[in-house]
C-alpha cells in the first residue's frame, strides 16, 4: 500500500502543482499590467508594481487552491484510468474504501495548507501589499473610512459612542477622526474631531489636534480630561453655564473598548482578515447590536474553506472509474473546470442570498460544500456498483 500511496500522491501533487503554477503565472501577469500603469502614473516605477503583484500571489493561491486541486486530481486520475494503471491498482487490492482513505489523507494535507496560507500568510502579504501601495500613493492604506460603535458604563450612567475614521496610514496613524458621545437616552452630549489618532490594543485612543464641542454640563468620559487640562466650563455673568462650549486641545486621551484589532478589522475588507479576526469582529458587532450577518457568513466561509479541498478531491475520484481509451482526458479536465467554476459561483451566490434572506450563517457557508460532497459520493457509489 505504501507504493500505491506514493504513486497516487506523486501523480496528484505533480498535477496540482502544475495547474497552480499556470494559474499564478496568469494572475501575476494580469495584476502586473494593471499595477504597472497605476504605479507609473504615481512615479513609483515597475519595481514597486512587481513587488506588490508578488505580494498578492499568496492570496490568489488561497483562492485558487480548491480549483487547482480539482483540476489536477481529475487530470492525474483520468490519466491513470486511461492507461489502465488505476484498473491494475484496483485488481491489486485498491478497493473503494482504501481509495477514499488515501485521498482523504491527501485532502487533509491540502486543507491544512489552505488554513495556514489563508489565516497567516495571505493576510500578512496582503497588508504588506497595502503598505507598498501606501508608500507609492502618499501613505494612505484605506481611504473609504469606517463607522464604529462603543458603549462605556460609568457611575454617572452609560454612554454610547459613534466613531468615524476617515483614513488610515501604513504607519498605523488614523486621520479625520470624528466621535459623537450620547447618553443612555440617546441625547448627544459631545462632538470630538481629531486630526490624527493612535489606538493601542487596550482601546486607548491618543488623539491629536482635538476640537471638542459640549452641549451639556454633565460630566462625561469624553470631557473628563478637560478638568485636568484646566478647561472646565466657566459660568457666564448670571452664573449659568453656556449652552454650547468649544475647546481646543493639542492632545486628548479617550479610553474605549475599541482596540487596534477592531479598528483595523473595520477598515480592512473581510477577505483580508484571518478567521480569528473575523470571529472577534463579529462578536464586537453583536455586542454593539449592529448587523453582523455579512461578517458571520465570511467567518464561517473562511473556517470551512479548507473543507472545500476535501470536497474537490472527492469530486475527482469518480473520474478514475470512467473508462475512455482515447480522447477522454480533455473532456474530463473540461468537466472539472466547469465543476470548479460552478462551485465558486454557488459559494458566492449562497453568501449573497444568505445576507438578503437572513439565513443562518453557518448553514449558508456549509451548504455548497455539503451539496457537492453529496454529489461526489453519489457518483462514486453509482460508478463502483454499476461500472
Amino acid at each position: 500500500m505504501r507504493t500505491v500511496r506514493r504513486l497516487l500522491y506523486r501523480e496528484i501533487l505533480g498535477s496540482v502543482t502544475l495547474v497552480m503554477l499556470g494559474f499564478l503565472a496568469l494572475f501575476f501577469f494580469l495584476d502586473f499590467i494593471d499595477d504597472l500603469e497605476r504605479f507609473t502614473r504615481s512615479g513609483a516605477g515597475a519595481g514597486a508594481a512587481a513587488l506588490m503583484t508578488a505580494l498578492k500571489l499568496p492570496g490568489h493561491f488561497y483562492e485558487l487552491l480548491p480549483i487547482a486541486v480539482l483540476i489536477g486530481s481529475i487530470f492525474s486520475l483520468a490519466r491513470l484510468a486511461q492507461s489502465s494503471e488505476y484498473t491494475i491498482l484496483r485488481t491489486g487490492g485498491l478497493g473503494p474504501g482504501r481509495a477514499l482513505g488515501l485521498l482523504s489523507s491527501l485532502a487533509l494535507g491540502f486543507g491544512v495548507l489552505a488554513f495556514v496560507v489563508g489565516d497567516y500568510v495571505a493576510p500578512w502579504t496582503d497588508r504588506m501589499a497595502l503598505d507598498v501601495k501606501a508608500r507609492a500613493t502618499g501613505g494612505v492604506t484605506a481611504d473609504a473610512g469606517a463607522w464604529l460603535k462603543d458603549r462605556v458604563g460609568t457611575p454617572d450612567g452609560e454612554f454610547s459612542y459613534a466613531v468615524r475614521v476617515g483614513k488610515a496610514k501604513a504607519s498605523g496613524v488614523l486621520e479625520d477622526v470624528l466621535i459623537y458621545e450620547f447618553d443612555e437616552r440617546g441625547a448627544m452630549l459631545t462632538r470630538t474631531t481629531a486630526q490624527r489618532a493612535r489606538v493601542d490594543a487596550g482601546g486607548r485612543w491618543a488623539l491629536e489636534g482635538v476640537q471638542l464641542t459640549e452641549w451639556t454640563a454633565q460630566h462625561t468620559p469624553m470631557s473628563a480630561a478637560l478638568q485636568t487640562a484646566g478647561q472646565a466650563p466657566q459660568p457666564m455673568a448670571d452664573g449659568s453655564l453656556p449652552l454650547v462650549r468649544q475647546h481646543q486641545l493639542p492632545q486628548h486621551v479617550w479610553q474605549s473598548r475599541l482596540g487596534a484589532g477592531v479598528v483595523s478589522a473595520a477598515l480592512l475588507p473581510a477577505w483580508n482578515m484571518s478567521t480569528l479576526e473575523l470571529y472577534r469582529y463579529t462578536r464586537h458587532l453583536s455586542s454593539q447590536e449592529q448587523s453582523a450577518q455579512q461578517h458571520e457568513i465570511e467567518f464561517w466561509r473562511k473556517a470551512l474553506y479548507p473543507f472545500a479541498c476535501m470536497v474537490m478531491l472527492s469530486l475527482a475520484l469518480p473520474f478514475a472509474y470512467l473508462h475512455f481509451r482515447s480522447g477522454g482526458i480533455s473532456y474530463k479536465v473540461f468537466g472539472g473546470i466547469m465543476l470548479g467554476i460552478s462551485f465558486v459561483l454557488l459559494n458566492n451566490l449562497a453568501g449573497h442570498l444568505g445576507i438578503l434572506r437572513g439565513w443562518t450563517p453557518w448553514a449558508v457557508a456549509a451548504a455548497p460544500s455539503l451539496l457537492y460532497l453529496g454529489l461526489a459520493m453519489g457518483a462514486f457509489t453509482w460508478l463502483v456498483r454499476y461500472r
